[in-house]
């Protein structure tokens, strides 16, 4: 697997992603390369389900959530403040 290019998304960004995402970001949230991310999806071995409205790529959120368990990790309150000062510099 390729270096992704940039970090990974934090707790708080991922909810702070839309309804579904495009191929690249799907990709970052899941720690790879988009070099890796089109291969992958190209053989339907990428590990969530893969939209394709009309010549765009696009993941569901709630499928991306799932493959990396945010429901069954803990919540602890400081992840909460976090996240909720996080989405308060986009209001």
């Amino acid at each position: 697997m390729t270096a992704p290019t940039g970090s990974t998304l934090t707790f708080p960004e991922l909810f702070c992603l839309p309804v579904t995402v495009d191929l690249a970001t799907a990709a970052r949230a899941l720690g790879m390369s988009v070099a890796t991310a089109y291969p992958l999806m190209a053989r339907d071995a990428f590990p969530c389900p893969v939209l394709r409205p009309g010549h765009r790529y696009r993941v569901p959120t709630s499928g991306l959530m799932r493959v990396l368990e945010v429901e069954s990790r803990p919540v602890h309150l400081d992840d909460v403040e976090e996240g909720v000062g996080f989405a308060a510099r986009f209001e």
